[in-house]
């Protein structure tokens, strides 16, 4: 125990060194996220990308980062921070300069992945890190340190916006790929000299399996269900293994998740913390209303932007602003709030700004954004701090779990859900305004146990094609990706994702109202154990 650095043996400039490295660390991950976000449209054209391939190039930055969040926190207590941070830094590195260099599909896929397992990394760290650095401030401080996120995709939309209006014709993407080695170089050198405190759980002598008990089968079989199905997806896409995937897939993954988390229960000999599983069931309406509702309603603030002669992925900015400045002043609000109180309000907040922006129109949008904004600000954070704080002895693995199924539910989960009512929306003004195209196009949709009516989008360019370019020209009106179907599809969608904070408040809140029964809510602090 002799090499061990607990963080009282850190000086005051110790711990700064260390969280503003992690803070840049974290940064870079926004920044890169930023370039996909604005840039995603312009490489997918230059390298004749489908629309779906795009998606999936997007979605290859999201997903290894659930993956290599839970894999690492199963070892980098052995590890170590410092090698993985190090393996962090080379991942983004590689990721820049091999999408700086893509001529091809695969390749920017590919190097879109070392972007996504090097965010992995750093989230793996910094989230125990932080936590062990600020053992009773633990709330306060992953707050202010997930700040990083909004300030890196702020800054990378900036770094893009205001290098392209230098320049007649812009950079082009290739250049902007490279925005995320800046802050990569420096948080090397931050990190290089370094002490890192060994994890509290460790320090206080909890035996690793004790660590797995406390995530237990119900959350094992969650994780598990969640990873199952999104590489079992990749496998579908990306290789010609199997003719397609199965039409139960999602009951597969399910059976198969179920399995492998009662397996792991037998196998450590215990079902979890009850709370800590519904905290992992509360990130799947967390990341739909966060991560969900972003497309659309930056949607509708680009016109709005337009109209002040303002750049449409300034829309970004503004977001990232909101959420940067709230998330630096969380130690005031965490004052007033504990942290389920703070998640209940956020939820009263965030369903008020959705049902708002639905209906929303030219500078309300700016206001009604405010509200949700506020509200989404807080989610993801509390919720870290919440798992650190009461469940230490879960160590880097509870932390990071939590915000892995959120990621993951989202693309497994949320995701299609907002998908198929905004499928639905479609058809039905479609079959309102267009009913021709809605008897030649519609097909039958599904997921889970819900099936639906849409319009399917090869059979209607079909219909289409077969018009007189005036008749062309009334149907684009209705249905293309600036028609009236598409306009009311999205503002549904959003006042439909309204009910996930709704839910949000009312759990939340009964949580609150249980640790008020139990004297208010306490941070369990293994050294007073």
């Amino acid at each position: 125990m002799s090499n061990q650095v607990h963080a009282s043996d850190l000086s005051e400039r110790e711990k700064r060194l260390l969280f503003w490295a992690s803070f840049l660390s974290l940064t870079a991950a926004g920044v890169g996220f930023a370039f996909r976000m604005a840039k995603g449209g312009e490489y997918g054209e230059a390298l004749g990308l489908s629309n779906q391939q795009v998606g999936e190039v997007f979605g290859a930055s999201l997903w290894p980062i659930a993956l290599t969040m839970i894999g690492f926190s199963l070892i980098v207590d052995r590890t170590g921070y410092k090698v993985p941070m190090i393996g962090a830094f080379v991942l983004q590195v590689v990721s820049a300069i091999g999408i700086c260099m893509s001529e091809s599909y695969q390749s920017l896929y590919l190097f879109t992945i070392c972007a996504g397992l090097g965010h992995g990394i750093i989230e793996a760290v910094i989230n125990p890190i932080c936590a062990a650095v600020y053992p009773k401030e633990k709330t306060k401080w992953l707050t202010i340190l997930h700040a990083a996120w909004p300030a890196g995709m702020m800054l990378g939309t900036l770094a893009i916006i205001t290098s392209d209006s230098l320049f007649e014709g812009g950079v082009g993407w290739q250049m902007h790929s490279l925005w995320m080695v800046i802050p990569a170089v420096a948080y090397l050198f931050m990190y290089m000299p370094c002490k890192f405190p060994v994890d509290e759980r460790v320090l206080a002598g909890v035996p690793y399996k004790e660590m797995l008990q406390q995530v237990g089968a119900l959350t094992a079989a969650l994780a598990a269900f969640l990873m199952t199905y999104e590489i079992g997806n990749q496998v579908f896409q990306l290789t010609d293994w199997f003719e397609k995937k199965p039409d139960n897939w999602f009951s597969i993954s399910l059976g198969a998740g179920i399995a492998m988390g009662f397996g792991f229960g037998l196998l450590v000999g215990s079902l979890g913390r009850p709370l800590f599983f519904l905290m992992c069931l509360l990130m799947i309406p967390v990341a739909t209303a966060e991560l969900g509702t972003d497309a659309w309603i930056r949607n509708l603030m680009a016109p709005v932007l337009t109209d002040f002669d303002l750049d449409p992925a300034m829309a970004l900015v503004f977001s990232a602003a909101i959420m940067l400045t709230l998330r630096v002043f969380a130690g005031g609000v965490l004052k007033l709030f504990s942290p389920p109180g703070l998640l209940c309000v956020s939820g009263v907040f965030s369903a008020v700004g959705l049902y708002w922006l639905a209906g929303a129109t030219g500078a309300a949008v700016f206001v009604a954004f405010v509200l949700y904004a506020m509200g989404q600000t807080y989610y993801w954070p509390c919720i870290l701090g919440f798992t650190s704080e009461r469940y230490p002895r879960g160590g880097a693995l509870t932390l990071n779990t939590v915000s892995a199924i959120g990621l993951l539910s989202f693309g497994v989960i949320g995701a299609p859900i907002l998908g198929a009512f905004f499928d639905e929306s479609i058809h039905e003004s479609v079959v309102a305004d267009a009913p021709e195209l809605a008897e030649s196009a519609t097909t039958d949709g599904g997921f889970m146990w819900m099936t639906h009516k849409k319009i399917d989008a090869t059979k209607a360019g079909e219909f289409a094609a077969n018009l007189s370019e005036a008749e062309q020209a009334s149907l684009a009106e209705v249905y293309s990706d600036s028609g009236s179907a598409q306009l009311e599809a999205g503002r549904g969608a959003l006042k439909f994702a309204a009910r996930f904070p709704a839910l949000l408040f009312v759990v939340f809140g009964l949580i609150a109202l249980y640790f008020r029964s139990k004297g208010g809510y306490k941070p369990v602090i293994l050294s007073e154990e």
